[in-house]
């Protein structure tokens, strides 16, 4: 099972933030929205989902935090236009 943590404007898989294993990282563009900028997937989880785990993780946060985001990350973006589910949150 893959656990994911939440760190400082990212969520991660690994034993440490400095070094995931996995990550995905946003900034907060205004106190309503987000921006995902990057998501990146090591060699040895690729083919596990893991990516698609962080984007819903994302998603859940920003549900959490009544929050919009904007998907810049070609990987978030393709996840987002997939995903009608993730509509609640996307930013248009």
């Amino acid at each position: 099972m893959i656990e994911i943590k939440k760190g400082n404007k990212r969520f991660y898989v690994g034993d440490s933030e400095a070094n995931p294993d996995a990550e995905i990282t946003f900034v907060n563009v205004d106190e309503n929205k987000i921006r995902i900028d990057h998501t990146n997937v090591s060699e040895k989880l690729k083919g596990q989902g893991v990516g698609n785990k962080l984007v819903k993780r994302v998603v859940d946060f920003a549900r959490e935090e009544n929050k919009k985001i904007i998907p810049l990350c070609p990987f978030a973006k393709a996840e987002f236009e997939k995903n009608k589910e993730y509509e609640d949150v996307l930013y248009k």
